[in-house]
């Protein structure tokens, strides 16, 4: 009997592996009656609080989208499964099956478009840099022969070099595991400078010991489209995805959340982010597409 059952259990597993591969997420997700999200542990849209509790201003928004799924395949309950994800790691785990979904802070750009699939874009980052408030770094031409740090896995020092306004200057760029890191070595005084989207560095400087302590400088690096991300060919899914993006848009939900978790004072440290909504980001809402960042930055 035991034999039988685990015979079933391999059996189950290997179609649900096999939907997720062959770009059936919806079935796959009726199928096993969960979906896993990929979230991130200290992105300025999302993050941890410990103890496997996942928040944030995209984190909350994939949960509304899994609601909205669970009602479209007519499930009465969808378990979800929170799976981090790093800079790193977060394309081969959607590219393989392990996140269905991952609503962090990734760019929507031509290279990654070969791997993955985009959602309809939810935000519009610009890269900046942030310095401590004393630090007499005012703009790009201000890092040469000073150490910038960057994270693992994102393209933040190659938008720096490619920067017209960095011609000539010279900087040793240091690696962070992931923001939380890249932060705590501007904060150690390790790196001059930490060079990433301006949402990200917001947010680290809000869950400080001193946000007074930093500055965000200088004119933006690169304008990026940041959006959740799928596997690839996979309409169905896609779809559904972006169907409750528009629902939530229409219906005011979508900036009830930018209000909350960008405007008002947010744990741990009880600390606002103080981010307006800009106008490039109500611009994608209010006109949905998933251009990636080429079009942005022509």
């Amino acid at each position: 009997m035991k034999k039988h059952l685990l015979a079933i259990a391999i059996t189950a597993l290997a179609a649900t592996s096999t939907m997720a591969q062959t770009g059936d997420t919806l079935a796959k997700i009726k199928s096993s009656g969960s979906i896993t999200l990929g979230v991130r542990e200290s992105s300025g849209l999302a993050y941890t609080l410990g103890g496997g509790k996942y928040v944030g201003f995209h984190t909350e928004m994939a949960e509304n989208i899994v609601q909205d799924l669970q009602k479209e395949l007519g499930l009465s309950k969808l378990n979800v499964k929170y799976q981090p994800v790093t800079s790193q790691n977060r394309i081969p785990l959607v590219v393989n099956g392990t996140v269905d979904l991952e609503c962090g802070s990734t760019t929507n750009d031509l290279n990654r478009q070969k791997e993955v699939d985009f959602a309809n874009t939810t935000y519009v980052e610009q890269v900046r840099i942030a310095v401590k408030a004393d630090s007499d770094i005012n703009d790009v031409k201000d890092l040469d022969g000073k150490t910038v740090a960057t994270t693992t896995g994102t393209t933040s020092v190659q938008l720096l070099r490619q920067n017209k306004r960095a011609s000539g200057i010279k900087f040793k760029d240091i690696n962070g595991k992931d923001h939380a890191d890249s932060f705590l070595l501007l904060e150690t005084g390790r790196a001059d400078a930490f060079v990433m989207d301006a949402s990200i560095l917001a947010a680290n400087i809000s869950k400080s010991k001193n946000p007074k302590d930093f500055k965000i400088v200088g004119e933006p690096l690169s304008t990026e489209p940041i959006a959740c991300m799928l596997r690839k060919n996979d309409p169905a899914f896609l779809k559904a995805v972006n169907d409750s993006i528009a629902r939530q848009v229409q219906d005011g939900t979508l900036e009830k959340l930018w209000d909350k978790w960008f405007l008002q004072p947010i744990p741990p440290t009880n600390t606002a982010v103080g981010l307006p909504l800009s106008d490039a980001t109500r611009e994608a809402w209010n006109n949905p597409n998933n251009k990636p960042k080429e079009a942005y930055n022509e």
